[in-house]
């Protein structure tokens, strides 16, 4: 009897020990440290800018940066890691990187503030309904492909901005080129914005109907 219950005991903390290591392994992913670098190069990207003056260096960081957005995703579904915590930490570190990055570039001045502004509005407006409908207890929202495209374009085209931000003749040319992919970019963007109002009232009801928590899939 004696071994018998040495031996589930035993058991029992191998089970609890793999049940750990493959949490830990959940979180850990190879999509959610792209992430979690993603964030890090945010502090190489300021300090190349604002200390060192190294507006190119500082350009090409923030678009490696920007790239790693589809990169992390894309290796989740191939790797077969798509996790809860990317979910939520994907387009966390989307919002983090796109405003950082959009009032360093605008505090530089290679930006006006009004399209600062309306980015912000925008993703200030976004975050704060996810963090209310959250605490509601409502089921977790997708992130919908429209959203999706239009921070990608963001991202592409404020180190644009950047980097025209110079006096040479190609920079007025490319400067002009951007300006022609923001305004899609944005109006994406603040489409996205809208097609949430929808699916955050479905969630709702979703959340009065029944206690469990669900994932409503985006459109």
């Amino acid at each position: 009897m004696g071994s018998e219950t040495s031996a589930r005991d035993a058991a029992g903390t191998e089970g609890d020990s793999s049940s750990t290591s493959d949490g830990l392994e959940r979180i850990w992913t190879v999509p959610n440290l792209l992430s979690v670098a993603r964030l890090a190069l945010l502090g190489v990207f300021a300090w190349l800018l604002f200390a060192e003056h190294a507006r190119i260096a500082a350009t090409i960081v923030l678009m490696v940066t920007g790239t790693t957005d589809f990169l992390d995703g894309y290796v989740a579904r191939r790797l077969r890691q798509v996790t809860t915590l990317g979910k939520v930490l994907d387009p966390t570190a989307d919002r983090i990187v796109l405003g950082v990055g959009v009032i360093a570039i605008a505090v530089y001045g290679a930006v006006p503030w009004w399209l600062a502004g309306l980015v912000l509005g925008r993703e200030l407006l976004v975050s704060s309904a996810v963090l209310v409908l959250a605490a509601m207890g409502t089921p977790r929202i997708d992130v919908v492909w429209v959203g999706k495209a239009g921070t990608f374009g963001l991202m592409v085209c404020f180190p644009l901005f950047l980097l025209s931000d110079a006096h040479a003749a190609w920079d007025n040319i490319l400067r002009d080129v951007t300006w022609v992919l923001a305004v899609p970019a944005l109006a994406l963007s603040l489409l996205a914005a809208v097609t949430y109002i929808p699916i955050a009232r479905r969630a709702m009801v979703v959340r009065r109907e029944s206690p469990a928590r669900r994932t409503l899939s985006s459109p």
